[in-house]
Formats: C-alpha cells, structure tokens, sequence
C-alpha cells in the first residue's frame, strides 16, 4: 500500500449535482451575501471559506466542530463550492462569535423562513413542538429542568415550528432549560405568523396539551387563526368526561380511525373568558388489563395488583379544543398525524447537527440551529425534487444522493470531475438525478434572468406541483403536500 497525498479526491463526489441545485436556485449565493460577516485582514478567511466549511460540515452529518477536521484534506468539495480551502473548527466556531445575537436572527431568520415560505400557497399546517438538547458542559442557559430522557442533566429547549408532514422547519428559538413551556414558545409563533401574508397562513396551528392554555388560545383567536390543542385533565375536564361517555350517540370508527370513536361539546373552564367547542375521543383497550398501585400502611415497597371485574371496560380517550370548521370525523386523524413532529426531532437530532454542534455561548448554539435547519430544508427539497412521490430522511438519501467518489482531473485549464457511485441502487441513483436535472431545467427556462426569490419561487412551484399531481380531492390539508 501507498500513500497518494497529491491526488484530488473526495467521498462525496455528487455534491456537484447539490451545488448545481444551490447556484441555480439562487439560495446559496443570497445566504452568502446576506451574511453580515466583514473581515479586513488580508490573512483572515474568506466569507465563503467560512461559509462553505459549515455547509459541508452540516451536509456529512456531523455534529461537532471538532468533526470539521475529517473534512480538511477535501480540496474537490471546497472546489465545488468556489471556496479557496476549507478552514479548521476553531476558525469557524471564532468567526461565528463575532456575530451578534441581533445580526444572526436578521441574517438567519429570513433565510430559514424563506426557504419554505414561497411553497406555502397550498393549505397546510403549522406544527408547534419543543425538543430537549442535553448539554455536557459549563454551556449559557445549560439549566436542570424536564428532561424526560436524561433526568437531572443540563439542557437548552429548542422551540420549532413545522410545516406540518412535509417536515419543514419555518423556525427554531433555542431558550435555556427552565423555558420550555408554552408562555416561551408563543412569541416565536406569533413571529412566524406575522412573516406570513393572509394566503400563506397556515389552515390549521397545530400542538400537544403543553398549548392548550387560554393566553395561547386567546392569541391566535385573536388573529383569527385556527387551531387544534389537546386539553390537559384538569378538574372541569374530567367532569367534562363523565358527562359525555354516557351520551350513546358516539361515532362509529371507520377503517382509518384505528379504533377511535368521537363526540362534540362546548366547554367553558375555570380560566376561560368564553365556552369553546371540544371534541371528545375514546377507544376501548382490548388486552387483558391489570392495574397496581402501592399498597397503603404496608412497609416497604409493597405493590397491590388490581384486577378489573367482568363487564368493566377500560378506555383510552384525548380531548381537543378547536376553533376550526373541520367536521369530527376529520379532527380526531388531524390531531393524530401530529405525532409525525417527532420523526422530524429524531431526524434533525440523530442525523443532522441539532444533536451537538454546541458551544459555551447560546447565541452560536441559537446560530448553529437556524444554520442546520436551513441546510436541512433545502436538502429536503431536493431530495422531494428527486423523489416526489415521498420523503427521504438523511440517513438513506446521503448514502444515495451525495456519497460517491470523485476524482478530479486537471487538463488544459478545465478539472473534469469523474464520479465513481458506491451504492447497490446505481439505476434507481440515475433516475433520481434526472428528476432533479429535469427540475433545475424548467427554472432556468422559466426564470433564469430573474430575481434570486423569483427563481426559488418557480421551484418550489415546480416541486410542489408534483407532490401535489395525484393528490384526492377532498384530502386534509396536512396530507396535500405529502403524497405523490
């Protein structure tokens, strides 16, 4: 065996066909002009040196500074993306701190948003949620809190809103542990509405009982925007449960209601200046079922096994609090399909960088999240150009869609960059690329001398429409961008 330590190469040679993608849609170039780094210094790194690494660093799956090191000795990537070299992790995290708090949310903010809202003319909804990002450190904000995960370890909460299912992230607010509860997560939303004209609001804002709260529903009641927010058991919803499980004129479940039977009421709570309409879901548990509890005046850790008699039946059962128009048979799925958030969270923190990229200050953290989204939902996009009849996660579309290895090849002033594919489906890989030739054709041809907004705009159009092609009519509108 030898070394070649003068050879061009690289492992992910089919980040060519991304950075065609970046150039053509004009997003690449406005994050770079956008970005308020300056330097004057004729040895400090260029702008989009320091740029670029961070792309690549996020685009690998990294979620470590210190990861950018595996990336150094990659002079085709840096290549690709017009970089001179690609700088080392304690120079991107040094750049990255000379960035204000201010100046990143009005560099990154309008660029994660704009990245998803040119597509939002369809009816979709907005998923609330927050995440817990265990720190290991001496990081701002590191506080102990709910963490259900890792009890006891410091944490920051990061507060996001989603286009619901096609798993787009509009926005991220990192806030230290103790803030993760809705009061702190409702500026955020309120921000993400107001940077929506009336067409783009979303046709439903969507969230778990954490939302269900009345300075939260009075807000977007306020607005005028509609919502779906489980219920919390407090004292007047259980009261509310014993008056409707003795109605006998529950829904009867459908083949896609797994079981779910409904009933609709108005409520009226304690804390409430006004009675809302709630819906009320049961299903019946069908195992065999045996409850415990620990025993009273028995020393020790005594349990008591309760086991229900003939003819009792348990239940599962959810309230929900709406202000919609949508029918009851339609409201129970809707609430249902919010569970998909967590795919998202699982995705964003185990294969991309919401995990780590972590340092002592929470304005880089904050910077590094928005940076990491962004990346994420273009990736997503492209991938749905490729691909638009469903949505691939990093984990399968990196391996196809970036992986692969190239060797670049200098000759008479021109470097030829000749691509080697790894992956078993090299067939299934050339068809996905000529989708996203195909869509990249159509924005040249349509918009090629137009505005960078105007350009994003036609693909996103292109792209939608072809998510949209076979959509049912009638379809819930957190389903009409997620089917082909």
């Amino acid at each position: 065996m030898h070394w070649d330590h003068g050879a061009s190469a690289t492992p992910n040679a089919q980040l060519a066909f991304f950075a065609e993608f970046l150039t053509t849609t004009g997003v690449y170039d406005s994050w770079l002009d956008s970005c308020p780094l300056s330097y004057t210094s004729p040895n400090a790194p260029s702008k989009r040196d320091v740029l670029g690494t961070w792309l690549l660093a996020i685009l690998a799956g990294h979620n470590r500074y210190a990861h950018i090191t595996a990336l150094r000795g990659d002079a085709v990537s840096a290549q690709i993306l017009g970089m001179k070299k690609i700088i080392s992790e304690d120079a991107l995290r040094r750049s990255l701190s000379r960035m204000s708090a201010q100046q990143s949310q009005e560099w990154l903010g309008p660029q994660l948003m704009g990245s998803v809202q040119a597509a939002l003319s369809t009816p979709w909804i907005l998923d609330i949620d927050t995440t817990i990002k265990p720190l290991y450190g001496k990081q701002s904000g590191a506080q102990v809190s709910y963490n259900p995960h890792k009890p006891g370890r410091p944490s920051h909460a990061l507060h996001t809103y989603w286009v619901g299912s096609l798993r787009l992230v509009l926005d991220v607010v990192v806030s230290p542990g103790k803030e993760h509860s809705a009061a702190k997560a409702r500026p955020g939303l309120i921000g993400v509405l107001d940077k929506l004209t009336p067409e783009q609001r979303p046709a439903l804002v969507r969230g778990d009982c954490g939302f269900g709260n009345e300075p939260f529903i009075a807000e977007l009641e306020d607005r005028a925007q509609p919502y779906l927010f489980k219920l919390r058991q407090s004292v007047g919803v259980k009261k509310l449960l014993t008056r409707q499980f003795a109605r006998d004129d529950w829904s009867t479940p459908g083949p896609s209601d797994q079981g779910w039977s409904a009933v609709e009421d108005t409520l009226k709570l304690s804390g409430w200046y006004k009675s809302r309409r709630v819906v009320v879901l049961r299903r019946a548990v069908k195992t065999d079922l045996a409850l415990s509890r620990k025993a009273k005046n028995e020393p020790g850790e005594q349990i008591e096994l309760l086991m229900p008699d003939k003819g009792v039946q348990a239940w599962e059962y959810a309230v929900l609090v709406t202000n919609s128009a949508y029918a009851l048979d339609a409201l129970g799925q809707l609430y249902r399909d919010r569970a998909d958030c967590e795919n998202g969270f699982d995705e964003l923190k185990n294969q991309w960088g919401w995990g780590g990229f972590t340092t002592q200050d929470i304005e880089r953290c904050q910077s590094s999240a928005r940076a990491v989204a962004l990346v994420y939902n273009w990736w997503s996009w492209y991938c749905r150009a490729a691909k638009p009849g469903a949505r691939m996660e990093a984990i399968t579309s990196r391996a196809l869609l970036l992986a692969g290895v190239g060797r670049a090849v200098k000759h008479a002033g021109q470097t030829t960059l000749y691509l080697t594919p790894m992956h078993g489906a090299k067939g299934k890989l050339l068809a996905l690329i000529a989708n996203i030739r195909a869509a990249l054709g159509h924005v040249r041809a349509v918009a090629e001398q137009l505005p960078r907004t105007e350009r994003w705009k036609t693909f996103l159009d292109y792209v939608v429409a072809r998510i949209t092609l076979h959509a049912p009519a009638g379809l819930p509108p957190n389903q009409l961008m997620a089917v082909g």
